[in-house]
């Protein structure tokens, strides 16, 4: 490690907080988002030579996740640890402000979208990849990419029944949101 550039280092613990929210987003786990990006910065660091200099770092860490998710997700989908959702309910709480609620509402109809559309929003949306970048991580077409994202801010809209911005939420972030959500 001694030789390991300082400016990459820097550029890889910047990109965590993203990593993290791409992982969640994956997962629906805080603690399983923070095991895929544990092991995402562990391959990086030992791959770290596979790495061309003068590409986009993030994308190289954001493939690397959603590779290690995606197969994980091939070996445990047989898996149903609670299949009633009992033990689940046990774990929420009501939130005290609406604000909690409106959150929880879109993350549920976010949970909702199939995962191809998901997938696409959180990397433009949330993480600010370009519709490029997000298609190099995706291996798909930018045409795709673009696709997935339209089609994703269309379901959630009409999941969570926004018609206007002033169906949700007064407070400036809500609206530039929602803003989000509605663009072409």
């Amino acid at each position: 490690m001694s030789t390991f550039d300082p400016g990459l280092r820097k550029e890889i613990i910047e990109a965590i907080p993203n990593l993290r929210a791409f992982a969640i987003s994956l997962s629906g786990s805080v603690d399983r988002a923070d095991d895929l990006v544990q092991e995402t910065l562990l391959r990086a660091f030992a791959n770290i030579s596979s790495f061309r200099p003068g590409t986009n770092l993030s994308a190289w860490l954001f493939t690397i996740l959603r590779n290690l998710f995606r197969s994980e997700y091939r070996k445990r989908r047989r898996e149903v640890p609670d299949s009633d959702g009992v033990f689940a309910a046990t774990l929420t709480t009501n939130p005290d402000q609406t604000t909690h609620l409106d959150f929880e509402d879109f993350r549920s109809a976010l949970d909702r979208l199939p995962p191809d559309q998901r997938e696409a929003l959180v990397l433009v949306g949330a993480s600010g990849f370009s519709y490029e970048e997000a298609a190099d991580i995706c291996q798909c077409a930018v045409g795709t990419i673009k696709s997935r994202v339209n089609r994703a801010r269309r379901r959630l809209g009409e999941m969570l029944s926004i018609d206007t911005i002033e169906d949700f939420g007064p407070d400036q972030p809500t609206r530039a949101a929602v803003a989000a959500i509605h663009r072409p």
